[in-house]
C-alpha cells in the first residue's frame, strides 16, 4: 500500500468534518404533514415515482414485505390501505430500494482509503453493491470476483484455521428467520458457537432480566393489550424517531382512556404530541397530547425512580391493605415478595428521589395515578438496557408490575421495544452464543452431528478475541459492525488483525473500509426485492416485537442480476466450507425455502406446521408463557429482585453522556443530516448540554469542543463537536452515534448481559485543540 494511503487509513473510522450546523426551534408535535413530505422527498431522491409507489403499496401489508426498519408490530386485523408505515419506514425503503448502484468501475475509481474519508452518511448514499467484490492482501481497491471464487476463498480460510473457534459469525437484525436458522446451523456444524449478534448491543439486558425474573426473554403484550391498558409507562425510549408507528398505537390507547407516563432525560417530541397524517384531525392540525406526565429523569436514574414509586405504593398498601397491591397474584405467582418489602423499607426515599433527578411532587403524583390501576404496561428501549446496572433496572420495572399483578392479563405486561425488524426472530431460531441444551439436542437429533457445547463469543468478547489474534476470520450477515460497536479505534484494530473479513450487505458501509488483510463483500437481496429461485418467487419470514411471525415477499425488480438472497448465500458458503462432510441438505434448502421452514418446525418450538401457518394472512403468534400467565423459571413463579441503586460519582469537570439517534437515522444508517424534532439541521457532530452547565463551564452555545473519556486508563477522544443548548438534566449530555462510539469503552459493560454501556459514558469536555482543526 502506498505511504500516502496508509496515512489516510487511521482516521477512516470517524472523519472529523463539519457539514454546516443550522439551528431551529425544536418541534412540539411529531409526524403530521411534514412527515409525509419528508417520506416523499426521500423516496424520490432514490428512485422514480412508479418504483417508489410500488414499494410503499406493499410495505407491511399482509401480502407484502416487512419493513427493513424497526420491529414494531403490524395490526392483526385490517391494515391501512393508504400507508401501513411511518416516515422512517419510507426512508428505510428508499435506502434499500434505491436504483443507484455500484458497479466495478466505481471501485476501480475509488480506493478504500479515499472512501474511508467520507462520513457514514456519504458512504451510505453511494448506492447498492451490484456484484461480489474482493480486496486482496495489500490491495488498495476492491475488484470484482465471481460468486464461486468468493465462496471458495471463504471456505479456504475457514478450513485452514487451527480451530473453528478462530472464526466469528455476526448477525444483524435484518436477517430473516430462514437465513438466520441456516446460518446458525452452518456455524454449529462447522464447529463453533461464536454467534454474536446485534442483540448483544441492544436488548440483551432485557432478555437476561425477563428470562431470570419471568421465564422468557421476550415481552408479554400484544397491540390489543396497549388498547386495553389503563396506564402505559414509556421508559428510555423515543418512539417518535425510533418506532414512529407506536405513536398511532398510543393515540388509540389514549382515546380508549389510557394514562401515559413518559420517563426520559430529554423531552422528546414523540413523547409529547402527535399528528396522525392518516386522520382528518391530523390533516386539520388537531394534535393528540400523548404524555399525561413527563418525568425528566437523570441519565440512569430510572432504578431510583422505580424504587421510589414502589415505596410510595407500599406505604399506601399498608394503610389500606389489599387495595393497592394484587395480593392474590403475589401469593399465587411470585417468590420473594416479603424480602422485597423488607428491602424497600430499608431504602431512603428522599435519597432515591434525589438520585432520580425528578421533583418529589411529580413522583408523588405518579404514585397516586398507579395506586388504583391494575392494567399497566411498561415499555422501554436502549435508555434502560445500555447501563452497567441495566439488568437490575429492568427487573425493578418488573417488580412494579408484579406488585400490581400487571403480568399475564389483558392490558398489562412487559413491552421491550426491539430496534431492528427481525432481531427477536434471529434469537428465536438459534442465533445465540449461549445456546440452550434443548436447542443443541434438537440439532443433533435432526441432523445427526454433535454440536459444540462450549459457549461462544458475544460482540464484546469477539472484539477482544480479534484484537488479541484469537479470532482470525470475521463474517457478518448484514449490519455495519464497526459503526455499531463500542470503542471504535479499538474495534478497528481488531478487524484489521483478521486474515479475512466478509460482509453480506446491500449497500456500502464503513465496515467494508476497515477490514482484514483480505476482504470480501457479498451483495444480497433486500426485503423489497423479488427473490426468484428457478421460476418461483420465494418469501421469507420475520418475528416482530410482540412475537408474531409473518411472511415477507418483495415486489421490486432487483437493481442487479448478480445479487443472491441471504438463505442462498448461507447455503453456498456452507457447501464451500463443509463439502461432503455436512449432514444438512444445503442444495435442497437453496432450491426452495419451504424446505428450510419444514426443518425449522422440527427444531424450534412453536413453529409446528410452519409453512401452513405462515401463509395465513398476518401470520401467527409464537407461544409466550408470560402472556399465558405462566412463568418458566426454575420455580415456575415470577421472582421479585432485590438490588441496590448504584450512582456514578462525577468529578467537578465530568459529565454523563448518552448516545442517541437523530430523526434522520435508523441504527447506523444515516438517511439525512436533519434532526427536525430537536431543531438541529445539516449537522451531526453536536453535543446537547444543559444551558446552566454550559455557562458554568465557561462555554458558549455554538462553541467547538473535544470530548474525552479515560475509562480504564485509556484516553479516548472525539474531536470537533458543536455545543447545542437543550433541556436536559444538569451534568447530563447527549450525542449522536456512531460519531461518538469512539468514546464508549469496550470494557464498560452491563452486568450479566455484557452489553456496552453506551448510555452512561463519563466525559470531560475541553475547548477544541487548534492543532486538530
Amino acid at each position: 500500500m502506498m505511504k500516502e494511503q496508509q496515512a489516510l487509513i487511521p482516521g477512516a473510522q470517524n472523519p472529523e468534518r463539519f457539514t454546516g450546523l443550522k439551528l431551529g426551534k425544536p418541534k412540539t408535535v411529531a409526524a403530521g404533514i411534514p412527515a409525509v413530505w419528508s417520506s416523499a422527498r426521500h423516496i424520490l431522491e432514490e428512485m422514480n415515482l412508479l418504483r417508489g409507489l410500488k414499494a410503499l403499496a406493499k410495505l407491511n401489508q399482509k401480502d407484502g414485505f416487512d419493513c427493513p426498519g424497526c420491529a414494531w408490530p403490524d395490526p392483526d386485523d385490517d391494515r391501512s390501505a393508504i400507508a401501513e408505515y411511518c416516515e422512517n419506514g419510507a426512508k428505510a425503503v428508499a435506502e434499500e430500494a434505491t436504483t443507484k448502484k455500484l458497479a466495478p468501475d466505481f471501485f476501480a475509481q475509488h480506493s478504500v482509503a479515499e472512501l474511508g474519508l467520507l462520513t457514514d452518511y456519504e458512504i451510505g448514499k453511494k448506492g447498492r453493491i451490484a456484484q461480489p467484490m474482493y480486496l486482496p492482501e495489500g490491495g488498495t481497491h476492491y475488484q470484482p470476483v465471481s460468486w464461486e471464487q468468493a465462496f471458495d476463498k471463504i471456505g479456504h480460510h475457514l478450513n485452514k484455521l487451527a480451530t473453528p473457534n478462530e472464526a466469528v459469525f455476526y448477525t444483524s437484525g435484518r436477517t430473516s428467520n430462514e437465513a438466520a436458522f441456516l446460518y446458525q446451523l452452518f456455524v454449529r456444524e462447522y464447529g463453533t458457537n461464536n454467534l454474536p449478534d446485534c442483540s448483544n448491543m441492544c436488548h440483551e439486558s432485557s432478555g437476561v432480566a425477563l428470562g431470570e425474573s419471568l421465564g422468557i426473554g421476550k415481552g408479554s403484550v400484544t397491540l390489543e393489550d396497549l388498547y386495553e391498558a389503563e396506564v402505559i409507562i414509556i421508559l428510555g425510549q423515543n418512539p417518535g424517531t425510533n418506532h414512529p408507528r407506536m405513536l398511532s398505537a398510543l393515540q388509540k390507547a389514549k382515546k380508549n382512556g389510557a394514562f401515559i407516563i413518559a420517563v426520559n432525560p430529554l423531552p422528546e417530541t414523540g413523547l409529547l404530541n402527535f399528528l396522525n397524517p392518516q386522520t382528518i384531525d391530523g390533516v386539520l392540525n388537531i394534535k393528540t397530547h400523548l404524555s399525561d406526565i413527563f418525568l425528566q429523569v437523570k441519565i440512569n436514574g430510572d432504578m431510583a425512580l422505580m424504587k421510589a414509586l414502589a415505596i410510595l405504593l407500599l406505604q399506601e398498601e399498608e394503610q389500606h391493605p389489599g387495595t393497592v397491591f394484587d395480593q392474590d397474584f403475589i401469593t399465587a405467582h411470585t417468590l420473594d415478595y416479603d424480602a422485597y418489602v423488607t428491602h424497600l423499607k430499608q431504602c431512603n426515599l428522599e435519597q432515591l428521589i434525589a438520585d432520580s433527578g425528578i421533583p418529589a411532587e411529580q413522583i408523588y403524583q405518579t404514585a397516586t395515578v398507579l395506586q388504583q390501576k391494575k392494567k399497566i404496561i411498561a415499555c422501554w428501549a436502549m435508555g434502560l438496557t445500555q447501563h452497567k446496572n441495566a439488568v437490575d433496572t429492568i427487573k425493578e420495572v418488573v417488580n412494579l408490575l408484579l406488585l400490581k399483578g400487571s403480568i399475564g392479563k389483558p392490558g398489562a405486561g412487559t413491552c421491550p421495544v426491539r430496534g431492528h425488524s427481525n432481531v427477536q426472530g434471529d434469537r428465536t431460531v438459534g442465533i445465540y452464543e449461549q445456546p440452550s441444551p434443548a436447542l443443541l439436542k434438537k440439532l443433533e437429533e435432526v441432523y445427526s452431528f454433535e454440536p459444540p457445547q462450549e459457549h461462544g463469543y458475544d460482540v464484546v468478547k469477539a472484539i477482544h478475541a480479534m484484537h488479541e489474534g484469537k479470532a482470525k476470520v470475521f463474517i457478518a450477515m448484514g449490519g455495519n459492525f464497526l459503526s455499531a460497536t463500542p470503542d471504535t479505534e479499538y474495534t478497528a484494530r481488531a478487524l484489521r488483525n483478521c486474515s479475512l473479513t466478509v460482509q453480506v450487505s446491500t449497500k456500502l458501509n464503513r465496515s467494508h473500509l476497515v477490514h482484514g488483510k483480505e476482504a470480501i463483500i457479498l451483495p444480497c437481496l433486500g426485503r423489497s426485492d423479488k427473490d426468484m429461485v428457478g421460476n418461483e418467487q420465494q418469501f421469507v419470514s420475520c418475528e416482530n416485537s410482540m412475537g408474531v411471525v409473518q411472511s415477507s415477499k418483495g415486489n421490486l425488480q432487483p437493481v442487479s442480476e448478480h445479487l443472491l438472497s441471504e438463505p442462498v448465500i448461507v447455503c453456498r458458503m456452507a457447501m464451500a466450507t463443509l463439502g461432503q462432510r455436512s449432514k444438512a441438505p444445503w442444495q435442497l434448502y437453496a432450491s426452495h425455502y419451504d424446505h428450510i421452514r419444514n426443518d425449522i418446525a422440527k427444531v424450534i418450538p412453536g413453529f409446528e406446521r410452519y409453512n401452513e401457518r405462515v401463509r395465513h394472512p398476518g401470520g401467527f403468534y409464537l407461544p409466550n408463557c408470560t402472556r399465558e400467565g405462566r412463568f418458566d423459571t426454575h420455580s415456575q413463579k415470577a421472582h421479585f429482585n432485590i438490588a441496590q441503586v448504584v450512582t456514578t460519582p462525577l468529578a467537578a469537570d465530568e459529565y454523563m453522556m448518552m448516545t442517541i439517534r437523530s430523526h434522520d437515522q435508523f441504527n447506523t444508517t444515516i438517511y439525512g443530516l436533519n434532526d427536525r424534532y430537536r431543531g438541529v439541521y445539516n449537522e451531526r457532530r453536536v453535543i446537547f448540554m444543559n444551558e446552566g452547565d454550559i455557562s458554568k463551564a465557561g462555554f458558549k452555545p455554538g462553541e467547538v469542543v473535544d470530548l474525552y473519556n479515560d475509562h480504564g486508563g485509556v484516553v479516548r477522544v472525539a474531536r470537533k463537536f458543536i455545543i447545542v443548548a437543550c433541556s436536559i438534566p444538569s451534568r447530563c449530555t447527549a450525542t449522536y452515534f456512531p460519531e461518538t462510539n469512539v468514546l464508549v469503552p469496550v470494557n464498560s459493560v452491563a452486568d450479566k448481559s455484557n452489553t456496552p454501556t453506551s448510555k452512561m459514558v463519563i466525559l470531560k469536555i475541553k475547548k477544541s485543540d487548534p492543532q486538530h482543526e
